[in-house]
């Protein structure tokens, strides 16, 4: 047992100290008591392990020495030594060096970094409660101890600088051994110096100085040291600094103070009137106290906003941003609280120069007061925000000068976007909206059908549109999360998403936020960009390909705007008996069976059967008096996936386009009818001269509206029609989402419905126009009326010939007395209709030429180009001008803004 106890590190430990000392194992107690200590401790410097700026001091301090070759030497050494793997903590080398090369007998005058010590966590033995330094229980502490020369040679050696101060370890490094170990050094003076601040110093048989001791550089006696006031006594003696310094650290953590206490009338922290204070403490205690009603501002909003869960999850964690803050600020504090903890629950004596002071707590809550006045500002200005919006606060806020705030702001930022990021990452490469608070840009309305989802279920929030994110990238986001839920709901596509687009890291932690952040146009728009392309690539192809999309477009320019030519007009020949009936007694089914017979009858048989099955028949809503061509239409049924581009809306454009199609091309196939009428009927009505007059007014008539019509279809089949549906094409094969292939599709219907004159601004012009329509349906009755009764009165002159020429072969007279007065009184009769019928079409002429004449000057004033050259057609040879006084100023009137313009 002996033999362990001789091995035991007490018993080896007091054996080094007597062999460095050469001196008795009680000569050597003081010096064992200090070595137990400093083996036990914690010391270790809480300044930045930055290795570039050590170096650059030990350099500093050659050049101080004026010793230039050996800084030279010192930084090749050190460059040497960082190209080689030898040594892992060079930096823990270098700063041995440092404190080496310091002098021990100068009190260091290097001040720690502040902000460091506000943002980084403190060292394990700093805390708030009172602090007591671990000791032998064998080794007796009285005041006498506390008080002893050991004491003043240990706390000589912490700094006395201010951040130094803070606790009762050095933030400048370890201590410099003291002289009082090395053999043969000075022992300690018998009088402390100021800032001595150790939680038990040495045992009494220390107190006696040795022969040779020498004072101290810059020690001074206990008489030199001026003490606080003191306010215990006289309650009328002013307040001591040290009273104020403690009820400044209760006013840092928001709690009153006995003297400094929270004013409700002007909402700031004030000294008591009534307290006896000079105006430069109390001036002091209130700049102090603002840091406590900052500390309050940023607590109050982070503890009222934690328990409501309707802020949202960005707005927890902007709630844990600013605990974070807090958690560094209370760090401080309790560094602060453990240097009063130190000075009063020990009894050491300290001197002014080395205490907490006021001014001290200025310097050193000076980059926190900074911090928390950026926390407050940014408080105030994020109340009454919650998801992006909140977001963008923050992120307008970082806009700054200073680096310090910005990267406090950017870091703020890091944390707050981070469930911002974490949503969008999960919709666009799952196509899940699981925003409970309605925190995301990207918005759902739950109660839209499935038929619906594309146009209407999802939509962007932009007032929750972070302002780092761009407008663009928002809607690309919106149209990559659509397109996943439109490929699993509408197309029933059940290929994962990871199929469609590879899934890269998301921003699972606030630091990959930060990085995210800072490479909003590289890194994350990539991102957005890659995982765009890919899932519209493959929705587009699943359309074209499993839905034939394309194909649907095609067939509805072939059919419902009349593209097919063939189709179209075997369809009119075979519906012309059907449709001149009145429209009540039309039946759907005949009519589909007709639309049978002409498919199969035209090139439109070798169709796809999925488009043929989609063709069918449609009777419009039935008027008095109206025919089977007033309520004729074609219809063609969409549903599924397609329906999202041909949408209800733009069948209802189809079928208002398909009617007047549909009219116009009837007025070219009854024109067509009147001319075969007059090329039929012009020889055998030659043997009829009072009939010729009225024939060549006819055949006029019919050449004016025949030329209108050309006009008309070349301008809606060639301008109107070819041109949008060219547009149109070139768009789809250029579209890299859907939504581009529904904006051009609606931009087709919407210039087809504007330029065929279906517009709201066009009625003037469509009525007149329909009028025109009328006028030709009325030319047709009236010619049909005018050969009926021509061919009739041919035929019974031909008979009344025949019969003639017959009874003279047989030998008897031609005809009667009676029966050629009948002939002649008939003939009378006839040549007396004439005059009605030529005052009729010389009726009918007029009116349409009128109509026409109001059409051209509608068209002359028209802000459409293609219509003022379409005028320019219509009335090529100036007939039309030459009647309408008005159709002259209105084409002198254009020709004048046309050359201002040129």
């Amino acid at each position: 047992m002996a033999t362990l106890d001789q091995k035991s590190p007490n018993v080896l430990l007091q054996s080094l100290c007597c062999r460095i000392t050469g001196k008795s194992e009680v000569d050597v107690a003081h010096l064992f008591q200090y070595a137990v200590r400093v083996i036990g401790s914690n010391y270790a410097p809480t300044i930045e392990r930055d290795e570039f700026l050590v170096s650059e001091k030990i350099k500093k301090e050659l050049l101080k020495q004026r010793r230039e070759g050996d800084a030279a030497q010192f930084s090749e050494l050190h460059r040497k030594l960082q190209t080689q793997g030898i040594l892992k903590h060079r930096w823990s080398v270098l700063y041995l060096l440092l404190s080496l090369c310091e002098d021990p007998r100068k009190p260091s005058s290097r001040v720690g970094n502040y902000g460091a010590l506000f943002a980084q966590a403190l060292p394990r033995d700093a805390h708030s409660t009172p602090f007591y330094c671990a000791r032998p229980q064998s080794l007796a502490l009285g005041y006498a101890e506390r008080s002893g020369p050991g004491a003043v040679q240990l706390s000589a050696s912490m700094g006395t600088s201010g951040v130094s101060s803070l606790g009762v370890y050095s933030l400048n490094g370890p201590s410099p051994t003291p002289q009082s170990l090395l053999a043969g050094g000075p022992q300690p003076p018998a009088v402390p110096p100021p800032g001595s601040r150790l939680a038990w110093a040495l045992p009494s048989q220390a107190l006696a100085p040795a022969p040779t001791a020498r004072p101290l550089v810059g020690s001074q006696t206990l008489t030199n040291r001026t003490p606080w006031p003191c306010h215990d006594g006289d309650p009328n003696a002013e307040v001591g600094e040290a009273a104020l310094v403690r009820d400044i650290l209760y006013v840092f953590q928001g709690i009153d103070g006995k003297y400094i206490k929270m004013n409700g009338a002007e909402n700031c922290y004030k000294v008591d009137a009534k307290v006896p204070l000079c105006k430069s403490l109390r001036d002091t205690s209130s700049r102090l106290a603002e840091l406590g009603w900052l500390h309050n501002k940023v607590r109050k909003y982070t503890d009222a906003r934690s328990l409501d869960q309707a802020f949202g999850l960005v707005g927890q964690s902007f709630c844990a941003s600013l605990h974070q803050e807090l958690k560094e600020y209370y760090r401080l504090l309790s560094v602060l609280h453990s240097q009063i903890h130190v000075e009063n629950d020990q009894g050491v004596n300290l001197g002014l120069e080395n205490c907490l002071t006021l001014r001290r707590l200025l310097v050193w809550t000076y980059d926190p007061k900074i911090r928390l006045k950026t926390l407050a500002a940014l408080v105030d200005y994020c109340q009454g925000r919650k998801g992006g919006e909140l977001a963008t606060a923050v992120h307008a806020y970082g806009k700054t000068g200073d680096p310090q705030m910005r990267a406090l702001v950017q870091h703020i930022l890091s944390l707050v976007s981070s469930p911002i990021l974490t949503f969008l990452y999960r919709w666009i490469y799952d196509g899940e909206l699981e925003d409970t608070y309605h925190e995301f840009f990207v918005a759902s309305d739950p109660n839209v059908k499935t038929d619906r989802l594309w146009h209407d279920k999802y939509s962007l929030r932009k007032s929750m549109i972070p302002s780092f994110i761009t407008m663009d990238q928002c809607h690309k986001v919106l149209l990559i999360g659509k397109s996943i839920n439109f490929l699993h709901q509408v197309c029933h596509d059940r290929t994962p998403p990871g199929k469609i687009t590879p899934n890269s890291k998301s921003a699972d932690s606030p630091k990959d936020a930060a990085e995210l952040l800072a490479d909003l146009e590289g890194a994350f728009q990539g991102k957005i960009d890659v995982a765009y392309h890919d899932t519209s690539k493959y929705l587009l192809n699943v359309l074209n390909q499993n839905y034939l999309l394309l194909e649907h477009l095609q067939a509805m320019r072939r059919y419902l705007l009349l593209g097919q030519g063939d189709f179209i007009r075997h369809l009119m020949d075979l519906l012309k008996p059907e449709l001149a009936r009145p429209a009540t007694t039309l039946y759907q089914h005949n009519l589909t069976g007709i639309l049978e017979t002409a498919v199969r009858a035209t090139n439109a048989q070798f169709d796809s059967p999925e488009i043929l099955k989609r063709l069918d028949v449609r009777l419009l809503e039935v008027s008095p008096g109206d025919t089977g061509w007033d309520v004729f239409s074609l219809d063609y049924h969409v549903e599924g996936p397609i329906a999202t581009v041909f949408t209800r809306e733009c069948m209802s454009h189809y079928l208002r386009v398909f009617n007047f199609l549909w009219r116009a091309k009837r007025m070219e196939y009854i024109l067509t009818d009147i001319w075969k009428g007059q090329m039929c009927n012009a020889k055998l009505l030659k043997t009829m001269p009072e009939l010729s007059g009225v024939l060549h007014q006819c055949h006029i008539l019919a050449s004016e509206m025949v030329h209108f019509i050309h006009q008309m279809q070349y301008y809606i089949t060639f301008e109107v029609l070819e041109c949008c549906w060219d547009e149109l094409w070139n768009k789809v094969q250029q579209a890299q989402d859907l939504d581009h292939i529904i904006a051009a599709h609606d931009l087709f219907l919407d210039a087809v419905i504007n330029r065929c004159l279906l517009d709201t601004s066009s009625k003037s012009l469509l009525n007149q126009l329909r009028a025109i329509f009328d006028q030709i349906i009325e030319f047709q009755s009236a010619q049909d009326a005018l050969y009926r009764s021509a061919l009739e009165e041919l035929s019974l002159r031909l008979q009344y010939e025949e019969q003639k020429k017959k009874r003279e072969e047989e030998g008897d007279w031609g005809v009667t007395a009676e029966q050629e007065a009948e002939e002649n009184r008939r003939r009378q009769e006839f040549g007396e209709s004439v005059p009605k019928m030529r005052s009729q079409l010389r009726i009918l002429t007029h009116f349409y030429q009128g109509i026409i004449q109001q059409f051209l000057v509608l068209l002359m004033t028209s802000p459409d180009e293609s219509l003022r050259f379409l005028s320019f057609r219509l009335d090529f040879n100036e007939h039309y001008r030459a009647r309408e006084p008005r159709l002259r100023a209105s084409l002198g009137s254009s020709r004048g803004r046309r050359y201002s313009n040129m």
